[in-house]
């Protein structure tokens, strides 16, 4: 288990350098993805600080694979209301991204809506079609499983 809790701050703080050594791109990706009536002037470093925060606090408990807020590389489950069903989204970065196995970047409309969301939140999620009703129902750590998928295409 402690392995594991070191593997998510591991890979919680990569993230926090990732964003730090690639902001200028990331933030180019997010004015060109995001209309400019939905952009927050410090999207990125609300973020960083909600990252920061959640090391801070797990350095005091111990992190666990449930997580009480959605970050990037959590898998997330949304209820929709309107029809009682679930749908699973994985929030990755970018170059991650494979919308047809569920990875959505935390860059796209729906990852954008989803990204700091809490445990139970209500959400409209703003689709093409409209607005969706959904509840965040479960939100799990999976980030590690992408360092492992990482190490096997490299091999």
């Amino acid at each position: 288990m402690n392995h594991n809790i070191h593997q998510h701050r591991e890979h919680l703080v990569q993230q926090m350098v990732y964003i730090d050594e690639n902001i200028k791109e990331l933030t180019n990706l997010y004015n060109a993805s995001t209309p400019v009536q939905e952009q927050l002037k410090n999207f990125f470093h609300l973020y960083l600080l909600e990252l920061e925060e959640l090391l801070s606090a797990g350095q005091k408990s111990n992190l666990n694979p449930s997580l009480p807020k959605v970050y990037i590389g959590t898998r997330v489950t949304v209820l929709f209301d309107d029809e009682n069903d679930t749908e699973d989204f994985v929030i990755c970065f970018p170059e991650e991204s494979d919308p047809d196995s569920g990875c959505i970047s935390f860059l796209s409309p729906v990852g954008r809506q989803l990204l700091l969301k809490k445990m139970g939140e209500k959400v409209m999620l703003k689709v093409p079609t409209g607005e969706l009703p959904v509840v965040i129902k479960e939100i799990t750590y999976i980030g590690h499983l992408f360092d492992e998928q990482q190490s096997m295409k490299e091999a």
